[in-house]
């Protein structure tokens, strides 16, 4: 029988911090493997377009240097995926210089595994020419276009590249754009240990402590893998893990919580059991891995439509609120009018908070009955900043004195939160690619790098 199979997840994006205490406590339970996910592409394609990262670089950094230090001291393998938020080619040399600034610091030494994610677009067209490339619903089809037109173009790694670089003993792995389980579960794979549980196990910890109760992405979890079982811990005492909060996650980003698609498969959790183990861990059981007739690889690309400028403002007259679609209507008619000759390709919308700004064509319930006050964000997006600055200033102040029936007062219509009220967002970006990319090698578009620090 084998050994349990022991991983410990820092926190469930990097940069986004852990407990001091729940670190140590993961550490005293003698890990295989540190493992961290660091992207998303949750927080949207502006930073996959736009090469930054959206964690913060000095919380990125605290987080590293706990990480690797404690790896290094006991020998332990530190993994992190989808490095700098999106992991693309500047995500992952971002992610990179803080490293070596740490081993600068900190006066280390240790063999750095870099797995770069971003493809190339010449081999992109060569494989949609040759048909090896699908829309992952609801996208479209792609084209040559919408290649030449992304700023940055990634595929999301699974466990193998990740296993190759095992093969070359590094002390550290800094990957691009990864499938979120697959930095938790490749050692263990590479070992034998079963690859559905492992998966399972991943899909779990790379939220880290979210799946326990109450959830927080700013603390560590452990997990125990075994011949046919995993189990799952939180290391901060005041949370725990339960077989609901622990069956909850697997709804967790998910169109079907049976069926879970990842690189070169999916995982079926028809059969899982979920089991109580103590009053803080749960054990979970069935879970498998069914291999696709064909690997596939999930592209990501975002390209740049232009700029955009907002202005926040607030609506507290009952009146006004009660003929709120009226008075944006309204003042889209006046800014259309007024810059007719312009010939301007721009877009104009209007946010309403308190309403449906969350949802908004999706609300199943938009109705003011009842609000007595509304948020309004005024977004302009025009193909030049100036454009953008002028399409959102002039509906700003239409808004500000627009006249409606049963208005009582003079004054202006709008409350803003600042002064300047008009923000300069930058930069819009919106995604291009994603598709499936289907190839015969999971690894060889994955190239890998060593650096001996």
């Amino acid at each position: 029988m084998k050994r349990e199979f022991r991983i410990l997840s820092a926190t469930a994006i990097l940069g986004y911090g852990f407990p001091a205490a729940s670190f140590a406590a993961g550490m005293e339970r003698e890990p295989d493997l540190i493992a961290v996910d660091a992207g998303s592409t949750d927080p949207g394609p502006y930073y996959l377009g736009a090469g930054v990262s959206f964690t913060d670089r000095n919380a990125v950094k605290r987080d590293l240097e706990v990480m690797i230090l404690a790896g290094l001291s006991r020998k332990i393998p530190v993994i992190i995926g989808s490095a700098g938020g999106s992991g693309a080619e500047p995500h992952l040399k971002w992610c990179r210089e803080i490293v070596e600034e740490i081993a600068r610091e900190q006066d280390l030494h240790f063999r750095l595994a870099l797995i770069h994610a971003e493809f190339d677009k010449e081999f992109l067209l060569q494989a949609l020419d040759g048909g090896q490339i699908t829309p992952l619903e609801p996208a479209p089809a792609l084209t040559a276009d919408l290649i030449h037109a992304s700023a940055h173009l990634v595929g999301q790694m699974g466990s193998e590249p990740f296993i190759r670089a095992l093969d070359m003993a590094p002390d550290v792995i800094l990957a691009g754009r990864s499938y979120d389980p697959s930095v938790f579960a490749c050692l263990a794979i590479r070992q034998g240990y079963d690859r559905g549980l492992a998966l399972h196990l991943g899909k779990i910890l790379e939220c880290a402590a979210i799946c326990a109760t109450p959830g927080s992405g700013s603390d560590c979890m452990f997990g125990y893998l075994g011949e046919n079982y995993f189990r799952v811990e939180p290391l901060n005492p005041a949370r725990s893990c339960t077989t609901l909060s622990v069956a909850a996650h697997t709804l967790y980003e998910k169109t079907n919580p049976y069926i879970l698609p990842g690189p070169g498969g999916h995982l079926d959790l028809t059969d899982c059991h979920f089991e109580q183990e103590t009053d803080r861990i749960v054990r979970v059981s069935g879970s498998r891995f069914i291999p696709s007739p064909r690997y596939a690889i999930k592209l990501e690309g975002a390209r740049p439509i232009g700029f955009r400028t907002i202005s926040i403002a607030g609506v507290r007259d009952p009146v006004m609120i009660s003929e709120i679609d009226g008075i944006t209507k309204g003042v889209e008619e006046r800014v259309a009018d007024n810059f007719r000759d312009r010939s301007w390709d721009y877009h104009l919308r209007f946010n309403v908070y308190g309403r449906d700004g969350v949802m908004a064509d999706l609300e199943p319930t938009p109705s003011t009955s009842g609000v007595h006050e509304l948020g309004i964000v005024i977004e302009a997006t025009a193909e030049t900043q100036e454009q953008a600055d002028t399409i959102c200033a002039f509906a700003r102040s239409t808004m500000l004195h627009y006249g409606y029936t049963g208005r009582r007062a003079t004054a202006g219509n709008l409350a803003f939160p600042y002064s300047p009220s008009d923000c300069h967002i930058g930069a819009v970006y919106v995604f291009s690619v994603y598709h499936l990319l289907a190839v015969d090698d999971p690894a060889a578009h994955f190239p890998i790098e060593i650096v001996e620090l």
